[in-house]
């Protein structure tokens, strides 16, 4: 009997965490009743539930914290405390909210985000949710009064969590993002990788660059890295396993040149038409590896052996013990037209090939790119 895919348990994101705490402090502060959870409403429609780990008052503000759950998701911001506090403007003519980023919660210094260089990276959907949630908090007091708030979020260790995020690269100081444009998080959520990777191409084009360097992972990027050292830290972007997604959302935003670059189990999975080169979509067919060693040397058992080869770093030992005649040049022209097919004529195109050094096993250019 087949055994029975275990359910994945979704979370919730640091913006409906934020909008969460944010209530909470705001009851305490105009001393209505504070529920052990509270409602947050859904950018898509519907609501959460979601506990308060702590509320109350201090002096002139309400306080509120919230624990982040990202379900079974492996985000770095599970189980942070995310809180707010918030406080009463002076009387004014109409509404007001002012929403503030307190310790823990990065800063925006680059443009290309959707918040404003120097603003709290607060992001707009968690803004609007957080200014909704707080409008009804509002109307219950009964007042008459317009609301007019000053709301500070905070995230206690958002700095050390942002060590392990790319908000650095980003221009995102100082602690960590307050995101969601669903108010949740799926577990191992292909949609939030590939945010994050299309917020990465348009910092690069904001500061000015128009030549993109994709990696597969964080040890192919450092590679590059050295091999391209005059090239500007923003440049670089992890597309993980999305290679044809990368690509096309680089060309609409109008790189002019990009590189790719990845280790040969990758290179060859895209030479051999893969636009998505996760293990789940297939896994890396040596055999045709051999098909392509016996193309170029004309030497059947060599062929054979890499064709039998337990993975690529075993056929690359088997190749290197004879010289690689040729083959990784062929892995590499079949990359490039790979490459040509996801990115469309526009773009200028490089390919490398990394060994598991780090050195180029082969580095060549489309030539065919009318950029």
């Amino acid at each position: 009997m087949a055994r029975r895919r275990r359910r994945l348990r979704p979370g919730f994101s640091t913006g409906s965490a934020a909008a969460a705490a944010a209530q909470g402090a705001l009851r305490e502060l105009l001393g209505l009743p504070c529920p052990e959870r509270v409602q947050v409403s859904l950018p898509g429609g519907g609501c959460l539930n979601l506990p308060l780990l702590r509320h109350g008052r201090c002096g002139s503000q309400g306080e509120a914290l919230v624990v982040k759950d990202a379900g079974n998701d492996p985000d770095v911001t599970h189980g942070a405390e995310i809180g707010a506090r918030v406080r009463l403007l002076g009387p004014g003519s109409g509404e007001t909210l002012i929403l503030r980023g307190g310790e823990g919660v990065g800063r925006v210094t680059k443009p290309g985000l959707p918040v404003a260089v120097g603003e709290p990276a607060i992001n707009p959907v968690p803004r609007r949710i957080l200014h909704q949630d707080l409008a009804t908090v509002w109307q219950m007091s009964g007042s008459g009064l317009p609301m007019r708030l000053e709301v500070e979020i905070f995230v206690r260790r958002g700095e050390e969590i942002a060590r392990r995020t790319l908000n650095a690269r980003l221009g995102i100081l100082g602690g960590i993002s307050i995101l969601g444009t669903t108010g949740l998080v799926r577990p191992f959520s292909h949609q939030a990788y590939r945010a994050t990777m299309v917020a990465g191409l348009k910092v690069a084009r904001a500061t000015g660059l128009t030549h993109g360097v994709f990696s597969t992972g964080g040890k192919s990027e450092e590679h590059l890295r050295k091999l391209l050292p005059h090239m500007r830290e923003e440049g670089f972007v992890q597309m993980g396993d999305y290679v044809r997604f990368a690509l096309k959302a680089a060309v609409s935003l109008g790189f002019t040149q990009l590189t790719v670059g990845a280790f040969l189990g990758k290179a060859l999975k895209m030479a051999q038409g893969f636009g998505q080169t996760h293990a789940s979509r297939g896994s890396i067919n040596l055999r045709e590896l051999g098909r392509w060693t016996e193309k170029q040397t004309r030497d059947p058992l060599l062929a054979q052996a890499v064709a039998r080869a337990n993975t690529a770093r075993e056929a690359l030992e088997i190749l290197g013990a004879v010289g690689r005649p040729g083959v990784i040049e062929e892995v590499g022209r079949r990359m490039l037209a790979a490459l040509r097919g996801h990115a469309g004529p526009s773009p200028r195109l490089v390919a490398v090939i990394l060994d598991f050094d780090g050195h180029p096993l082969f580095w060549g250019r489309d030539p065919k790119g009318v950029a």
